[in-house]
This record gives C-alpha cells, sequence and structure tokens, in this order.
C-alpha cells in the first residue's frame, strides 16, 4: 500500500454472529458487505459508498474456546511486518499470531502493547491507497481513542515503532490530559487516562454517521447498548460510546440535525 508508515489500514470486527453483526452496522452505518472470497473463513469486506473500510470476521468455536471475544481491532500499516513485530516484542509487547501472509492481502501479525492491548501491523499486497480512516467521509473510522493506564510508556511505544507524536492535550480535571495522536502532521485521535470504573483499558474506533440522534435511536432499535453520550466535543460534534448487540464496543461521531 502507498500509506506511510504508521497509518491506520483497517478495521476489524471479531464476532460471534456475523449475520446479526452485520445488520446492526448496516442499519447505524449504512455500510454493506462483499464476501472476501477468503478460503475456509466467513470473512466479509465492510463497505461505506463503494470504499473499504474494513471486515467483519465469524469467530469459529475453537477461537471461543480459547477466550476470543467480539471485538474491534486496528490495522497500523508498516514497511516490514517482521521487523516491527520483533522490536515491538524488545520493547515489551507480545505476539498473538506470529507474522502470515495472507494471499492476494498482504502479511499480518496480531500484537499487543505493553498493557496487553491488541492490534494488527499490516504491509498490504495492494499498490492502492487505504482510506479505512477518513476523519470527514461517513461510515469511515474518523478517530481512533487508546484509554491507557500510562500515557507516558504509550506514547514511547507507539513512537517508537510508528512515529506517532503527542499533540495538544484537554484537561481532565484529576484523571490528567485527553492527549492529541499525531501521524505525519495530521491528529489521528488520542490517549486518553483511564478513569475509575472506566472499563479495560484498550482501543476505541469512533467511525462517522452523518446524524448522531438517528445513528442513537438506531443503536437502541437495533439491539445495541448505549454507554456514554451524546456528548459533545470540539468543532460542534457529538460523540456516543456504545456496545453492539454482540457486546463489541464501538464509538460514533457526527452532528446533530435537530
Amino acid at each position: 500500500m502507498t500509506n506511510a508508515h504508521g497509518d491506520f489500514i483497517w478495521y476489524e470486527l471479531l464476532t460471534t454472529d456475523a449475520d446479526k453483526a452485520q445488520a446492526f452496522y448496516s442499519n447505524v452505518l449504512g455500510w454493506t458487505a462483499n464476501d472476501s472470497g477468503q478460503p475456509g473463513m466467513d470473512y466479509r469486506i465492510l463497505m461505506a459508498d463503494g470504499e473499504g473500510v474494513g471486515g467483519l470476521m465469524q469467530l469459529t468455536q475453537d477461537m471461543q474456546a480459547h477466550g476470543a471475544r467480539p471485538v474491534w481491532l486496528g490495522y497500523v500499516g508498516v514497511k516490514d511486518v517482521d521487523e516491527t513485530v520483533a522490536a515491538i516484542i524488545d520493547s515489551g509487547g507480545t505476539v498473538q499470531m506470529p507474522p502470515m501472509d495472507v494471499p492476494n492481502v498482504g502479511r499480518i501479525a496480531m500484537v499487543t502493547d505493553p498493557e496487553g492491548i491488541p492490534f494488527y501491523v499490516m504491509k498490504g499486497a495492494s499498490e492502492g491507497t487505504s482510506t479505512a480512516f477518513s476523519p470527514t467521509k461517513p461510515g469511515h473510522c474518523a478517530w481512533n481513542e487508546l484509554t491507557t493506564n500510562d500515557q507516558q510508556r504509550a506514547f514511547q511505544f507507539y513512537g517508537r515503532h510508528f512515529g506517532w507524536q503527542k499533540g495538544d492535550g484537554m484537561p481532565m480535571g484529576d484523571a490528567g490530559e485527553y492527549q492529541f495522536l499525531v501521524q505525519n502532521g495530521a491528529t489521528i485521535g488520542a490517549f486518553a487516562p483511564q478513569m475509575p470504573q472506566g472499563g479495560a483499558p484498550g482501543w476505541t474506533y469512533v467511525f462517522r454517521v452523518p446524524d448522531i440522534d438517528a445513528a442513537v435511536e438506531k443503536t437502541g432499535s437495533g439491539g445495541g447498548q448505549l454507554l456514554h453520550g451524546p456528548h459533545e466535543v470540539p468543532g460542534g460534534e457529538w460523540v456516543i460510546f456504545g456496545l453492539d448487540p454482540l457486546g463489541a464496543k464501538f464509538a460514533l461521531v457526527g452532528t446533530r440535525k435537530g
């Protein structure tokens, strides 16, 4: 791929009921889904206005027996998967799935940061540019937020491996700062301090919708659960955090039409 080293290039939902998950997100975000054609697995390509924005994978019984649960995972593009994985191990991360080639897709590995938070690294086989992350396009991921117990360590880790830098911060009282995350001069998300009773540390991917109130209604009517929001964020937009019907955490951002 032509994306820079350190770009988010893909998002993937692992779930226990692919049909139910597909119906939910199609209603909330307007996604359609195409069969990836990968042999021996149910993997679907999620599309927004003809652009691939992510994948939907049915967890097998064996995966679930080994502890796999519904979750959204991000893919970070890298120049060399094997070198990146070795460096991640050297700096306190772990390997969940060693580097492997996926025919016509690329080379991937699943790793964790030193807090045990999982994500993928990938070198894509395509010569195109991934637009899965786009701050402005409806249906695309618009924000990548990491909740962490140690922001400084997180910036050291992700900065070392992907070149991410610390941007401006927003005070959060005694909790510290909501620290913006910069990649190649553009703000792509933030590192947030872990809050009491805020759940486990981890990545949350925020997808853009054209109408946040309509998305809230569709989340509820589709069997999802609203955890927080809508909360107003800078720029006159609103964000919600929720669980899909299978229990995967997700977030949405958009304007209010009313």
